[in-house]
């Protein structure tokens, strides 16, 4: 990594996040803040505008969606939800409070990295989407409708994330429109052949 990637962590189990600082630290990331609370998380991110936050979900102060929520509505960062429970009902609830990568415990160390960087990938996804929005909300709604553009194109069509993704930017670029413009034209279509 050229620069280094400034994290933020939140997990109140104090073993667990060392392993996940020093982790991090080895694999070449820069933990600039940690913490067991949530409401602390909030406070860190604002001080250190980190490009990643990992938040566990049960934490004192605020839980992890809650922090998650405020952080995506305010902050233009990357954020990983740690969760002990792999239920589909919670892990909605963080992707809808703004998590882009999750981790179930107890994880692998070889798992961390692939989620931190899932994460940054995604939301380097959304920022170019955005770009064109002068506001966070505003980029905030932008990245709901390329989700749901996204979502269409994975059911309908059989495909993975990455593919539905790399099919709305192609369509952009060939016909020099925002990729928000696409996004929106496939939710305005009743059915789009995406392997044409």
């Amino acid at each position: 990594m050229s620069e280094l990637v400034r994290v933020v962590l939140a997990e109140d189990e104090a073993i667990i996040r060392l392993d996940l600082k020093e982790t991090l630290q080895d694999e070449g990331y820069e933990v600039v803040g940690d913490t067991g609370r949530g409401d602390v998380a909030l406070d860190l991110v604002a001080q250190f505008n980190p490009d990643v936050v990992i938040l566990d979900i049960k934490m004192p102060g605020l839980d992890g969606i809650e922090v998650a929520r405020q952080i995506s509505a305010s902050h233009d960062t990357a954020v990983v939800i740690l969760t002990a429970f792999s239920q589909k009902d919670l892990i909605d609830r963080a992707v809808a409070a703004g998590a882009l990568a999750y981790l179930v415990k107890p994880f692998q160390r070889s798992d961390l990295i692939p989620a931190v960087e899932v994460a940054r990938a995604r939301h380097q996804e959304m920022r170019a989407l955005t770009d064109q929005a002068h506001t966070l909300a505003e980029r905030l709604e932008a990245r709901k409708v390329l989700d749901r553009a996204k979502g269409r194109l994975m059911d309908e069509n059989g495909l993975s994330e990455a593919e539905a993704f790399g099919f709305i930017q192609k369509e952009a670029m060939s016909g020099r429109r925002s990729m928000l413009e696409v996004a929106n034209e496939i939710l305005a279509q009743t059915s789009l052949s995406a392997t044409s």
